[in-house]
């Protein structure tokens, strides 16, 4: 069978409507969030020939992440991408860039929020008067540098993109990715909280385009910058702290990268697992969701309808079964076993409790997506069955 077969027919998962997003810390969470986007719908033309290209897009960048968005072409990605960017008026939903609601507001407004967004597109757009030096310099002038400030900026971005013997050079003499980076360099150069990226490494070499994630990564890190973007180059996706793909105007899945990795790592070790090629782990992985209990919780309860099929990533639960006459504790449970699965498989309520000992991390699938892989991957079927066959 193929590697990777769970994403022709799983339901779409929203990770961060879904659970906690791990860069979220303390409580002012609100403040953390650079982008808000809820219920997003937009339209091309009226009337008859209006086009729907979005349809209730829901979305949230957190400050300091960079989030690749994937997609095949026409999916509405560089829609969303304009919209965020304020080059579009927003039509219906909310969006909410560093805490203030576009939709709404006036094209005096909108620049207002644009000097804070930096945008590489595909197309440079570089002032073919200017050098690459002016080109750069030029985008500080609306913000409060001195002009030796703008000076020693625009030399240090140009050098690190590998520019500086090229900075007094205008873009008639440039070749095709040298303008990408002055145009990527121009982007950067305020510092700006969101950056916006179309494509930014497609004219690229692949040692220029691991250059220009480097940045993008130092500016997350030391300047928290959030960075959205848009690709199909599979070189800039170790950067990323989320993935997230469209398809037919709609986000799809919203993965956080760290996370995944985090749980396929779990999973390898774990006998049930062990078999399943990377590929279908990574499958599994964005399916499942992290759960804690408290010591004394309970997680399942007997005679509860089956929901959700569990695994313990670490502490110690144990199992109990009630028979009317006699409670009794029947197994206790560590890292790497699983529970849940005997009301799934036969559609019929818990056959036991099972309560927390000690403070219990978890992954969970729910009934849905446990059947869709039972149903897919033979070997996941068939080591079940192995596993559950050695318990009795």
């Amino acid at each position: 069978m193929p590697e990777s077969v769970f994403s022709l027919n799983r339901p779409t998962r929203l990770r961060s409507a879904t659970r906690e997003h791990p860069l979220l810390r303390g409580p002012d969470k609100e403040a953390q969030l650079a982008v808000q986007i809820h219920g997003l719908n937009h339209t091309f033309g009226e009337g008859e020939l209006a086009k729907q290209v979005l349809f209730d897009n829901h979305l949230e960048l957190v400050r300091g992440e960079i989030v690749i968005m994937t997609g095949p072409s026409g999916s509405g990605k560089t829609t969303l991408l304009t919209l965020i960017g304020g080059l579009r008026t927003v039509q219906e939903g909310s969006l909410k860039v560093m805490g203030r609601e576009l939709r709404g507001l006036s094209k005096r407004q909108l620049d207002e929020v644009r000097r804070d967004i930096g945008f590489i597109f595909q197309a440079h757009n570089l002032f073919e008067s200017l050098t690459a030096f002016q080109n750069v310099r030029m985008a500080m002038e609306l913000k409060r540098y001195t002009p030796a400030q703008m000076a020693a900026r625009a030399e240090e971005l140009l050098h690190a993109l590998g520019l500086g013997h090229r900075m007094h050079y205008k873009p008639a003499k440039l070749s095709g990715g040298q303008k990408q980076r002055v145009a990527i360099a121009r982007a950067l150069a305020n510092r700006p909280s969101i950056i916006l990226a179309d494509e930014p490494t497609a004219a690229l070499d692949a040692e220029s385009g691991r250059v220009v994630m480097e940045l993008f990564k130092r500016m997350a890190k030391e300047d928290r910058s959030t960075i959205l973007v848009v690709t199909h180059d599979k070189r800039v996706i170790e950067a990323a702290d989320r993935i997230v793909n469209m398809e037919d105007g709609r986000v799809k899945s919203d993965v956080v990268v760290m996370e995944a990795a985090a749980i396929c790592e779990f999973l390898i070790k774990c006998p049930l697992f062990a078999n399943q090629p990377p590929s279908t782990l990574a499958e599994i992985a964005d399916m499942m969701e992290y759960e804690r209990q408290h010591a004394g919780s309970i997680i399942i309860r007997q005679g509860d309808p089956g929901d959700k099929f569990y695994v313990i990533r670490s502490g110690q639960a144990e199992v109990i079964v009630d028979d009317g006459k006699l409670r009794k504790i029947v197994a206790t449970l560590g890292a790497g076993d699983f529970f849940g699965e005997a009301a799934l498989l036969r559609d019929e309520p818990r056959n036991a409790t099972v309560r927390a000992l000690t403070d219990v991390e978890l992954y969970s699938l729910v009934k849905d997506d446990f059947l869709a892989v039972m149903q897919t991957s033979m070997t996941f079927k068939e080591r079940l069955l192995a596993v559950l066959f050695e318990r009795q």
